[in-house]
């Protein structure tokens, strides 16, 4: 800082102040700022030298986890500038400031306005100046500062990785090391023994023991037997503050069990056994078992039996049964007393067919196959061999010998069952429209899981796909959006489906998929005559009846109206004959009446039909006088004029409703503001209005929804 005057203010030195730790309470001091000048003993003049200027540090420090009610003091800025007057500004920037920490522009005193957490920011870094409040300038240039937060003991140990699961052999030296456990503490390390850890055994005494400094955990007795107890639970505690009352502590659980060690001879639970032998037992049968025991474990317990001495020893042979440890006493050679049992016949006794498929070693009783096996037709075979003695047939036993045809993969799987598929015409890409399965005749090990996939040989299908949805099922599904009955109304999709044997067999099937009109919710509306007859379950012989009915009666209509004309038509016809007649059909009852001429001369010369007549489809109630007309105005009268009085006459007749009309209309209007609602080059041009309202007019008006409120919408995506 430049001085430029001695009437300038002095340069200040900004100072925190020492902040002491004495049991645990934390002090706070002020930074402040003081001229830089030298002192002589009191009576000596004072001189002034060059003032230095600079900045001594020390930490502000602010407890964390502060409760109390009032925002909690850190320190205060001072510049020996501050006459009291007010007229130094104090301004605090940096790292909470303004949030966390305040300070009183005025006094410069800073206070903690929230709870700190040291375990989530250790300090603040800040910066504090001084300005004249009148000027805004700076009184001092811009130092940084620290506040720090000072910790206290919230924080617990904690074992990270418990709990824990060792093992240690059995009959081990006291002292023999077991496992080190750690335990953290968030709290601060370098302050106080907050983080200060002491471990201790809390269960497990006087098994094991713990390092109380490095947690290490150690036997604590000699010749800890397995067989007497296998597993321990030890507790280890950790306690900060130097294990001091009032710390805080955690704690981790640590099995141990105890590893086996071949310490156990095996032992007979009996001194002597007595066995029996008869005279006709075969060399190498078993005679008898015997077995020891082991208090060991595992391998520590597999045992091997041996005979050592005996008038026995050269008779008799043992062997070891791995799985159940016994000991097998088998005949090695005969005895003195015994005698060799005779010859044996074996044979198959065929009382049912199943013993044609087996044949039988005479002398050795081998059994053999003979003929070919298929497990899907007869997995089980139920025979009976009898054994006899060759010198004393009579001497006879059975055995029933039950044989099981073993699975080979000799059967592809096939689709379950036949699949009517059906695809909506409004079908969009991605639908899934049917799921298939397949069934296997072999066993599980041969059959599923099956595999779907489409024929590999054919080009890539643009209308379908299909989905292996690995539970044995695979689904079909559209590629593209929309199909058409009139263009193609059939599709074919070959499937190749392979079971998992080994190797693995595979099989093709052709699914057919129908196209038909659908509701908007997907049910089936509409479908190709053949599909709608199908579906309905009708057989082939129902469809050729029906087919013959229809022709039939077409054939009756045929060569009714054929006799009809036949009948009409004279034979000889008069070219003379040039009377033109109108038919008239105005309703739908009258019968043969309605086939009765009426001459158009009565058009032509109106004073013939001078007489009204009644009509003859119904009755009337009153009958009206005949009209006659004077003989001047029939002869002036036009057909025109005759057709029109008819006509009035026929609306004014009371006797019977008007059935016959003509109506006309022959004028079509004005054009209509809404243009035309024709269909026609409707697809080729957009429209702005929105035709969903359709769907909700009713099955009438189904179609119109279909054709345009669908297409609208997809133009409009």
């Amino acid at each position: 800082m430049r001085i430029m005057s001695t009437s300038c203010i002095c340069p200040v030195l900004v100072c925190l102040c020492f902040v002491q730790r004495c049991y645990g309470a934390a002090h706070h001091g002020s930074i402040k700022v003081t001229r830089n000048q030298t002192k002589h003993i009191e009576g000596e003049t004072e001189v002034h030298h060059r003032p230095k200027r600079g900045w001594v540090w020390n930490q502000f420090f602010v407890l964390e986890e502060h409760l109390g009610p009032d925002p909690q003091y850190v320190g205060k800025l001072h510049s020996n500038s501050d006459k009291g007057d007010g007229s130094v500004k104090y301004i605090l920037t940096g790292e909470g400031a303004g949030t966390i920490f305040i300070i009183d522009d005025t006094t410069g005193d800073i206070h903690s306005t929230k709870s700190l957490d040291r375990e989530q920011k250790t300090h603040y870094v800040l910066h504090a100046q001084a300005i004249d409040r009148r000027t805004n300038k700076p009184l001092e240039p811009e130092s940084e500062f620290i506040i720090k937060v000072q910790d206290i003991n919230d924080n617990a140990p904690k074992f990270t990785d418990g709990p824990y699961i060792v093992t240690v052999p059995e009959m081990s030296e006291m002292g023999t090391s077991v496992l080190q456990v750690t335990a953290t503490d968030a709290d601060d390390p370098t302050y106080g023994n907050s983080a200060r850890v002491v471990y201790s055994i809390l269960q497990g005494q006087p098994y094991f023991s713990v390092d109380p400094k490095t947690g290490v955990i150690r036997t604590a007795l000699h010749n800890m037997d397995r067989e007497a107890r296998e597993h321990y639970s030890v507790v280890i505690q950790a306690k900060d503050m130097a294990g001091q009352v009032g710390g805080l502590s955690g704690s981790t659980t640590v099995n141990i069990t105890l590893t086996d060690v071949n310490d156990n001879p095996p032992r007979f639970p009996q001194k002597h056994y007595q066995l029996y032998v008869p005279e006709s037992a075969q060399v190498g049968s078993a005679v008898g078992k015997i077995k020891a025991n082991d208090a060991d474990a595992g391998s520590n317990a597999d045992m091997k039996y041996t005979i050592i001495n005996g008038d026995g020893s050269g008779v008799f042979s043992i062997s070891t049964d791995k799985e159940t440890r016994e000991g097998i006493i088998s005949l090695k050679k005969y005895g003195k007393s015994a005698v060799k049992s005779p010859a044996i016949k074996y044979f198959i006794d065929h009382n049912t067919e199943d013993d044609r498929y087996f044949i039988i070693d005479a002398n050795t009783g081998t059994i053999k196959t003979a003929k070919i096996f298929d497990r899907e037709e007869t997995p089980w075979y139920n025979i009976t061999v009898a054994a006899s003695e060759i010198d004393n047939p009579g001497l006879l036993s059975h055995v029933p010998v039950d044989i099981r045809i073993l699975d080979v993969n000799d059967n592809p799987p096939e689709l379950a069952r036949e699949y009517d598929v059906v695809v909506c015409e409004n079908a969009k890409p991605g639908q899934v429209i049917q799921t298939i399965s397949a069934t296997d005749k072999d066993n599980s090990a041969n059959g599923p899981r099956f595999h779907y996939s489409l024929d590999e040989g054919l080009s890539l299908n643009p209308n379908f796909t299909l989905r292996d949805n690995e539970d044995n099922t695979a689904s079909i599904l559209t590629r593209r959006r929309r199909f058409s009955r009139t263009t193609q109304d059939v599709y074919y999709l070959p499937i190749l489906i392979s079971d998992s044997g080994i190797p693995s067999l595979s099989s093709s099937s052709t699914l057919t998929i129908r196209v038909c009109a659908c509701e908007r919710d997907g049910r089936v509306r509409t479908c190709h005559a053949e599909a709608f007859l199908s579906s309905a379950g009708l057989s082939t012989g129902a469809l050729i009846a029906i087919l013959l009915c229809v022709i039939i009666l077409l054939a009756i209509v045929v060569l009714f109206i054929t006799l009809r004309r036949s009948k009409k038509e004279p034979l000889i016809i008069s070219e003379e004959d040039v009377r033109e007649n109108v038919v008239t059909y105005d309703d739908e009852g009258g019968g043969e009446e309605d086939t009765e001429a009426f001459d158009i001369t009565a058009l032509r010369n109106p004073s013939a039909a001078e007489e009204l007549k009644y009509r003859r489809d119904v009755r009337p109630d009153v009958k009206h006088a005949p009209r006659h007309q004077p003989s001047s105005s029939l002869n002036s009268i036009d057909v025109h004029e005759f057709i029109k009085q008819r006509l009035a006459e026929a609306d004014l007749d009371p006797s019977v409703p008007p059935y016959d009309s003509i109506q006309t209309y022959a004028y079509e209007g004005h054009r209509s503001e809404a243009g035309s609602i024709s269909s026609l080059d409707s697809v080729t041009t957009h429209s702005d209005q929105d035709y969903n309202y359709l769907g909700d007019w009713g099955p009438e008006f189904k179609k119109l929804a279909e054709l345009y409120g669908e297409i609208e919408s997809e133009r409009t995506t």
